[in-house]
């Protein structure tokens, strides 16, 4: 599918953007993310679903010294998003085109990421579809492994059926998360929960947001 981003032009993320076969054999032991900056110390940040990478361009500027890496399915958004962040010089920035559970529950490491966000999400509307939404209860158990003692899965979307989908699941889970109020990050604009683009454009067409944050527990 093409969504029409590059207009003529090639997209360049050399330095980047990785792609999930670069990874190496996830039986050979994974990788870490944390490596592939400069400052592996770092606190370090995942969104599942960049897509143009609107989110990781406002958050990240105000968090330089975070790390942050940006998982996208969609190969152009995933090519899109890369070049976009290389344009912006942002070195604490990477992006992914890979399935993001897959990646975390194959390749990861346990421990090692601060916060998850999600926003957003294809909410798979029809029920024979429901197994291909990203928040399941063997998804969240990998969250729950990745995340440090006290790291939060964030969530907002505009999707009722998907918001009763999560709120089932957080309570089913209540032995690894503990369900908290979700706060908009600095990045926000005013009125906005995050300032992706699909909020933007949701809020046009005068849609409700629901929002929760997961805290991981011991």
């Amino acid at each position: 599918m093409s969504f029409g981003l590059s207009r003529g032009r090639d997209f360049d993320y050399e330095g980047f953007g990785l792609t999930q076969s670069d990874l190496p054999d996830p039986e050979s032991g994974g990788v870490d993310p944390r490596s592939w900056f400069t400052d592996p110390a770092r606190p370090f940040e995942l969104e599942i679903g960049s897509g143009k990478g609107t989110f990781l361009v406002q958050h990240a500027a105000l968090h330089p010294d975070t790390n942050f890496l940006g998982i996208e399915w969609a190969g152009e958004f995933f090519r899109y998003a890369a070049d976009r962040i290389r344009r912006h010089r942002m070195t604490n920035v990477r992006m992914l085109h890979a399935d993001a559970t897959e990646f975390i529950r194959f390749w990861c490491p346990a421990a090692f990421v601060d916060v998850i966000h999600l926003y957003f999400s294809d909410p798979w509307p029809k029920a024979r579809h429901h197994k291909r939404r990203v928040v399941q209860d063997e998804t969240l158990r990998s969250m729950h492994r990745v995340l440090v003692p006290g790291g939060e899965l964030r969530l907002v979307t505009d999707h009722p059926g998907l918001w009763s989908w999560y709120e089932e699941h957080a309570e089913r889970n209540r032995r690894l998360f503990e369900r908290r109020a979700f706060e908009p990050p600095p990045s926000a604009g005013d009125g906005e929960l995050v300032g992706t683009n699909f909020e933007r454009k949701f809020a046009r067409e005068g849609r409700p947001f629901q929002s929760m944050t997961l805290v991981r527990l011991d």
